[in-house]
């Protein structure tokens, strides 16, 4: 008797975008992966799913009522994200976006308690002012006004020996920056990059977190609550800064699709 076994192989197809933020230009800025979902995965899929795209983040999006489509819903051009931080809204504005962030001001530190970060991170240059934010743990190293937009963007930041510097926990992030050139089109007012090799990040492109510390220590260095920023990193990207005083800090920027298609499963 012959016995005839059929198996069915039931095929997920889930939506990907791609998205650089920060910049109105393909292969800059701080790039995402977005996936519409109909339903929740579970933990270990998102995971595999977050491998695969290997970029800064990958966003899982799930409707709340499966009669609706991402297409109807959400028309709303402000959205508030429950974070760990507490609610995060963005607003839609022109041709950017606009996102409400907690302000987080960073003290100032002693150098001598940091030179074992500060000789992996920047080496012999000089610098003008260490500061902590405790709720971040975030490092702010201000490099000296006497140094050239170069000296930033040429570091070359060994991240396991940044890693290695630091291990008592109070540092969790590290952002270097300088003076910038409000005087020059398109008129930045400071430069940074960003690195957290504690969390596996050796650089991050672009950081909307780091300028909730960064617009604090500027505004009050410039005299200034409208700033523009850029991040020096390999992509670069823009962002819009403006320090409120309720204690919070806007900042704002343009993105770009730039890959729509689908992941099977």
């Amino acid at each position: 008797m012959q016995v005839l076994l059929v198996f069915s192989l039931i095929i997920m197809e889930i939506p990907v975008f791609t998205v650089d933020a920060f910049s109105n230009l393909p292969f800059r800025g701080n790039p995402a992966a977005i996936c519409p979902l109909m339903h929740e995965l579970t933990d270990d899929l998102y995971q595999k799913i977050a491998a695969e795209m290997n970029l800064s983040e990958t966003v899982f999006i799930t409707s709340i009522n499966p009669s609706d489509n991402f297409t109807t819903e959400n028309v709303n051009p402000k959205l508030v994200f429950e974070t760990r931080s507490g609610d995060l809204a963005v607003t839609q504005r022109g041709e950017g976006y606009v996102m409400d962030f907690p302000l987080n001001p960073p003290t100032k530190q002693d150098a001598n308690e940091f030179k074992d970060i500060l000789k992996a991170a920047v080496g012999n240059h000089p610098i003008q002012d260490v500061y902590l934010c405790p709720i971040t743990k975030k490092l702010l190293v201000r490099l000296s006004d006497s140094c050239e937009r170069s000296v930033l963007t040429s570091l070359k930041v060994d991240a396991a020996a940044l890693q290695r510097s630091e291990t008592s926990g109070r540092v969790k992030g590290l952002i270097v920056t300088m003076r910038g050139s409000p005087d020059c089109q398109p008129g930045y007012d400071f430069y940074s990059r960003y690195f957290a090799p504690w969390m596996g990040i050796a650089e991050d492109p672009v950081t909307g977190s780091a300028h909730t510390v960064l617009g604090s220590y500027w505004s009050k260095e410039l005299g200034k609550k409208k700033m523009l920023a850029y991040q020096c990193s390999s992509r670069g990207g823009e962002l819009e800064l403006e320090v409120r005083d309720d204690g919070r800090i806007n900042i704002a920027g343009q993105a770009v699709t730039v890959l729509q298609g689908t992941i099977t499963l």
